[in-house]
């Protein structure tokens, strides 16, 4: 808009001066608007963090955003709260090894004490780790001729099946360094190395993967077919690298259960090739990623991505309906936890009609404070709308996806579950790069998927490992 001085000036211009005057102010009042609208965009992209989006903490700027949690104020005193047992070192009534320290002579005196009865015994406990080494254990078999002419052997353990190998342990030993600590295999030598005075090479720690992902093919079987049935899982899938490609590993979860599967792509095609999602008729919590759609299932969205979305409104377009939106999300959370804590399985249809009656309104509100109308003028692709807009619509097309852990108490609030048992390929990414070969990542997402599945379901990594190199069968209970 132009200055009323300006203006007066330009109508005592002669007719065909003015409209010249006009298509030049007009054609730059439009690229100055196309300037600010790619400036806001720049600014928005900017001001996202891990904080307000959906972006890792690992990608925010050198000055972290203030910590502005989404948790609200419990009341309760920091530290261990009343009832909370806590962790210590525990007397032992029946010590492994005891050290009598003597005293022969008086300090004061020097009397010889040698002979006399000990008045008193003090004692203190020292809790450490002994000498650390390999121990060669030789089996030796009978073999006994019958009169009748049969030989009879008596049989070797299963883990015994060459003249000399390494045992169980050993062997649980090295995939629990490598897939469940993630450390590389120069590191895990040179830890055996240190700790136990013995030198192992790295085709022995690769053979040693290859057997247990040859033992875990049934396991891997009937754990996609138990996730197939599941009532509630939570999907994800994130990036990683393999051969130096960027791939895409992706998960299965529950509070009990966690399958993991690599592939090339991120969308349906890796979905199919996991074999889970296409036959899947329970409810899938995931981040609303569009690939997700396009199975026939129930569906929640993730509540926790969207409170971070709704935070981002809030404050970069201070928006109200946006802090409403996320104060609701929160009340719901709250009142079906309540819920729980009262032994109720379902909240009643009052208090569901009067939720879902508020989230449609704020709805509603969002939808007026983010009109759109379609271009008249057509282009490729689809038309770009406002951050808020898209964001308002998709609460409008899923609201009953966003709302389902209120309709169902089985389903979470948000999928923290999946992301959580995604979290740690970030930290083997950091520690090694990636795997130089597919045959590394099928070693590691299968051995990972039951050793993740065991530590669910309270069995101790380095015993599920262990019993896996006896055939002690945890394999089958962890899916049965």
């Amino acid at each position: 808009m132009l200055p009323e001085k300006l203006h007066k000036e330009i109508l005592k211009l002669p007719k065909d001066q003015q409209v010249l005057f006009n298509l030049v102010v007009s054609y730059f009042e439009e690229q100055l608007s196309l300037k600010d609208a790619r400036i806001k965009e720049l600014e928005d992209q900017l001001s996202k963090n891990s904080s307000n989006s959906s972006k890792p903490p690992s990608t925010d700027q050198k000055e972290k955003p203030s910590p502005k949690s989404l948790r609200k104020k419990s009341g309760k005193k920091p530290g261990g709260q009343k009832g909370h047992k806590g962790t210590t070192l525990a007397v032992s009534t029946t010590p492994d090894k005891v050290v009598v320290h003597k005293i022969d002579r008086c300090i004061n005196c020097s009397k010889n004490l040698s002979d006399q009865l000990v008045d008193q015994i003090k004692k203190r406990q020292v809790y450490d780790i002994p000498e650390l080494s390999f121990i060669v254990t030789e089996h030796q078999a009978e073999l006994k001729i019958c009169s009748c002419g049969c030989t009879n052997q008596a049989a070797f353990p299963v883990y015994a099946n060459h003249y000399i190998q390494y045992g169980p342990k050993a062997k649980s030993l090295m995939v629990y360094l490598q897939d469940y600590q993630l450390i590389p295999f120069e590191r895990s030598q040179e830890m055996i190395s240190d700790l136990f005075n013995h030198q192992i090479s790295k085709g022995t720690l690769e053979n040693t993967k290859a057997e247990a992902y040859e033992k875990l093919s049934s396991f891997e079987q009937e754990l996609q077919q138990l996730l197939i049935v599941c009532l509630v899982a939570g999907f994800d899938e994130t990036g990683f690298k393999v051969c130096a490609k960027r791939m895409w590993l992706h998960t299965c979860s529950t509070d009990k259960y966690t399958y993991y599967y690599f592939h090339e792509k991120r969308g349906q095609q890796a979905m199919d090739a996991a074999g889970i999602l296409p036959d899947f008729k329970g409810v899938a919590c995931h981040d609303g990623f569009s690939s997700y759609y396009q199975y026939d299932c129930s569906h929640s969205l993730c509540n926790a991505h969207l409170l971070r979305d709704l935070k981002f409104i809030e404050e970069r377009f201070d928006q109200d309906w946006a802090t409403e939106m996320a104060n609701l999300l929160i009340k719901m959370k709250v009142a079906k936890q309540r819920a729980i804590d009262k032994g109720k399985d379902c909240l009643s249809s009052g208090s569901l009609y009067r939720y879902r009656k508020k989230f449609d309104k704020i709805v509603e509100k969002g939808l007026q404070a983010n009109p759109w109308h379609p271009p008249k003028v057509k282009k490729r692709g689809r038309p770009k709308k406002t951050v808020p807009r898209n964001l308002i619509e998709r609460f409008n097309k899923y609201g009953e996806d966003i709302i389902r852990f209120l309709l169902n108490f089985k389903v979470p609030f948000d999928n923290n579950q999946s992301e959580r048992d995604l979290r740690m390929m970030k930290v083997k990414q950091k520690i090694s790069g990636g795997f130089r070969s597919k045959k590394g990542a099928k070693y590691f997402t299968r051995i990972r998927s039951y050793i993740m599945t065991a530590r669910k379901q309270d069995i101790n990594a380095f015993t599920a490992l262990n019993d896996l190199f006896t055939d002690q069968k945890t394999s089958k209970s962890l899916v049965s």
